[in-house]
């Protein structure tokens, strides 16, 4: 067969988003057009040539609407309103039309689970116990303890640290947050709220041109409404890790194979990409990405960005991984689908974890260029649609080590920081502080959220005014400008095996994969394979030259594309070298 040869995808339907690449934009970030140092629509506007030229197909826009941004946008106040630092719902639409001039298509996040505490929505809730949307959300007395002390319903820990539920003094009663307190969860079980959520989130931007939606939360819909206690794992802390109180709850799938039937369907092929925590069962997350469950197009599996992360009490406490943890979990979510009528993505940074190349290979000097074209010859070949976030393309990495938390501003790190000073300060745990801020030189959200860099002007060409977070000391020597005219750079590499995972897209993208060696702890190396094509990945995860185990394999192939101008076939891998091999019949 030849290899630009598109046969019958044995996954079903040939959807257009299967052999997509999707960039994703975080606004505040990317490029501010009027100096105020907050990125913006038109921003991204101006920069939809410069994506088209990178070779990807799809933007998917993170949170605009309007909100506190307390945050960064995914606490919404108004569904149907842009936050006035970003533009208008008018500039939203110029960027639909200015994705589709250019052959492109314009996906948004969709943000359901809750709401901000300023939304019309929840103000009328609280206002009184018999206000007609008070069931719009999750309100329950409270209970006392022995001592006749106030408590909460429940002993929940949410995700941001601290209660899920927050004392309401004006209604005399606690509401549900699983996130901040100002992230009150909707009641989905209300049949009027979830007709809303579909008005006024889903259908206004369907309407509006815009392609689909990345699901924030999407399987946390659905609670365990008699919101019973949580087992008892922390015994110093009255709350609790309560994950499976709220993650693929009773009525999830009729959940959101309504919102499919009643708002996406009838807009044709919009594609949905979940974001599905707490699912390690492939066959459960089959029954949200099966063509025929007509759910949702696709999840992301958090896994690959929970690697070095401790549990949701120790989150940002540095865990230490091997090699065999990422082979581990990128061959359950590669191999999952074989066989049936789902299909899975593929990614490795988004706005919610530490840059790839910091955390996953090495972010010196001398090895940072290497190790993102290695990453980026690891992701092209994997089966399922391709996810690249906002400078991942040119190699960004981690703000330095030496920022102090003065810099950080992502309200998860910040609250798990203050939780620890406070540990510090009452004895309970002296090194807690200095574990938290260790962790989050690695982890922390911040790190994917600094500034893009375009060039080597002040603010790296982000904005002529004061960034709203500090950028990058190293954005004079890690930019688009100075990349865009180096044939060897990391934007020009990604270039090059873009379009080569378009070219052998059905080994790419539908091929079966294969891991090869697995025990190995240095290397990562697997096939992908269609028919009788083969090809090979190979991937060196160490600083130090490794055996090339595979060379006998190798010399029956071709060498593809590697990360090194001379990649001869030897018994040694080179520092953070990848090649990848393929054999056509």
């Amino acid at each position: 067969m030849s290899p630009t040869a598109i046969e019958t995808v044995p996954t079903g339907k040939n959807n257009w988003w299967k052999e997509a690449t999707i960039y994703q934009v975080y606004p505040a970030s990317f490029k501010d057009s009027n100096g105020d140092g907050w990125g913006d629509i038109p921003g991204v506007i101006e920069k939809v040539p410069y994506l088209h030229s990178l070779g990807v197909d799809v933007v998917w826009l993170s949170p605009m609407y309007d909100s506190p941004m307390l945050d960064m946008g995914y606490d919404v106040s108004d569904y149907e309103n842009v936050l006035p630092a970003y533009g208008t719902v008018v500039d939203v639409e110029k960027l639909v039309e200015e994705c589709h001039k250019y052959g492109m298509r314009l996906i948004l996040d969709l943000v359901i689970n809750h709401t901000s505490d300023q939304h019309k929505w929840f103000l009328e809730s609280r206002s009184s116990k018999d206000n007609p949307k008070r069931d719009w959300y999750f309100w329950r007395p409270p209970r006392y303890d022995k001592q006749g002390n106030r408590m909460p319903p429940s002993n929940y820990r949410g995700y941001f640290a601290g209660s899920t539920w927050t004392w309401d003094e004006h209604t005399q009663e606690y509401y549900l947050h699983l996130y901040a307190k100002e992230q009150p969860d909707l009641n989905w079980d209300n049949l009027e709220t979830r007709k809303a959520i579909y008005d006024s989130a889903v259908r206004f931007w369907l309407d509006r041109g815009v392609d689909g939606f990345r699901v924030d939360t999407v399987n946390k819909y659905s609670k365990y409404t008699d919101f019973p206690d949580a087992p008892i794992t922390d015994p110093k802390s009255y709350i609790q890790p309560a994950i499976g109180m709220w993650c693929n709850g009773p009525r999830i799938h009729e959940f959101i194979r309504e919102m499919y039937d009643e708002a996406l369907e009838p807009y044709g092929d919009v594609v949905t990409v979940g974001e599905l925590a707490n699912t390690p069962d492939p066959a459960h997350v089959l029954r949200y990405v099966g063509a025929s469950a007509k759910q949702l197009s696709m999840v992301f599996h958090l896994d690959i960005g929970h690697i070095g992360m401790g549990s949701l009490e120790d989150k940002y406490v540095l865990q230490p991984w091997k090699l065999t943890e990422m082979k581990s979990i990128v061959a359950k979510w590669q191999t999952f689908i074989e066989g049936t009528d789902g299909w899975t993505t593929a990614f490795c940074e988004n706005h919610d974890n530490g840059r790839s190349v910091s955390r996953f290979a090495s972010d010196a000097p001398e090895h940072r260029e290497r190790s993102a074209k290695m990453l980026a010859l690891m992701m092209v070949a994997m089966t399922g649609t391709l996810f690249l976030y906002q400078g991942q393309e040119i190699g960004m990495i981690n703000a330095p080590r030496d920022w102090p938390i003065d810099e950080y501003k992502d309200i998860e790190g910040l609250g798990y920081y203050r939780e620890a000073q406070a540990q510090v300060a009452s004895g309970v745990d002296p090194m807690r502080e200095e574990r938290i801020m260790d962790g989050l030189r690695v982890l922390a959200r911040d790190h994917s959220r600094l500034p893009m860099q375009w060039d080597d002007s002040p603010e790296a060409g982000f904005t002529t005014g004061v960034p709203w977070m500090r950028t990058h000391d190293l954005y004079r020597e890690i930019n688009v400008k100075k990349q865009e005219g180096d044939p060897d750079s990391v934007l020009s590499f990604w270039k090059k095996v873009l379009l080569l995972r378009k070219r052998y897209r059905h080994l790419f993208i539908h091929g079966a994969f294969e891991v090869l060696d697995f025990d190995n702890l240095d290397t990562f190396c697997f096939i992908k394979s269609r028919g009788e094509e083969r090809a090979l990945v190979v991937l060196n995860f160490s600083a130090g030259e490794q055996p090339f185990t595979q060379a006998e394999m190798a010399a029956d192939m071709e060498l593809l594309v590697g990360n090194y101008a001379e990649a001869e076939l030897c018994e040694k891998l080179r520092p953070y070298e990848g090649r990848i091999y393929i054999r056509s019949e």
